[in-house]
């Protein structure tokens, strides 16, 4: 072999191992979800991330996994980034995502998003006092399920069934089906719960047959609000 070539060679594996040295050295961001169109949340982080300086390929990596609507690998894909030992884990989907990187890791920092009920599940000790390696933003969706009757009875005062469509491996479900329960009893409404975690479920709960919700109570005098 010729000098040259030798020379380039040993240039060519210097650069290679350098590169590789400064790609371990910068941090890397570890993105667990459920759905493969997370751009809604994703662009926004991006841009938050550049507004402290973060760019991702350049002084910030993300290592991104999703499970695609199949819950049940979670664990597994929150096992793999703690494995491959991310600086810090951001959870987007809601609650099962978040509780899946929780049971990963007890070490890594954790940033859950769209959590109804942090602290009823246990993913945090308080609001304002988090504690622990978890921490992050509740939406408080599900403790919104008296203000929707309420629109609900606004907007389509001749209703007396409503359906309810909820993910049944969400912990914050129950949540949202007992809160909805007791204010659609105090409006003397038939609630049909219907429970789907996959496209086909979805589709299946939307065909409902009639008879489902043709047994409905009493209806009640309804004041006129003055």
């Amino acid at each position: 072999m010729r000098r040259r070539e030798l020379l380039l060679m040993a240039t060519s594996i210097i650069a290679a191992r350098a590169v590789r040295a400064e790609q371990k050295s910068m941090p890397v961001i570890g993105f667990l979800g459920t759905s493969p169109q997370n751009a809604g949340f994703l662009d926004p982080f991006r841009q938050g991330l550049s507004e402290i300086g973060y760019v991702e390929g350049n002084n910030v990596a993300m290592e991104y996994r999703e499970a695609h609507f199949h819950y049940d690998q979670l664990p597994a894909l929150a096992a793999d980034l703690v494995k491959r030992k991310v600086d810090v884990l951001v959870t987007a989907n809601g609650t099962t995502p978040a509780l899946a990187a929780k049971n990963a890791t007890s070490t890594i920092p954790i940033v859950f998003t769209f959590v109804s009920d942090p602290v009823g599940i246990g993913l945090v000790a308080s609001l304002a006092r988090p504690g622990g390696n978890v921490t992050g933003f509740s939406n408080i969706a599900a403790s919104l399920g008296p203000k929707q009757m309420q629109l609900i009875s606004e907007l389509v005062p001749q209703a007396d069934a409503i359906a309810v469509l909820v993910n049944p491996n969400n912990s914050a479900a129950e949540l949202l089906i007992r809160d909805t329960q007791l204010a659609a009893h105090e409006k003397g409404w038939k609630l049909v719960v219907l429970k789907a975690s996959t496209a086909e479920e979805i589709d299946t709960a939307f065909r409902l047959p009639r008879s489902a919700a043709s047994r409905r109570p009493p209806r009640r005098p309804r004041r006129v609000l003055q």
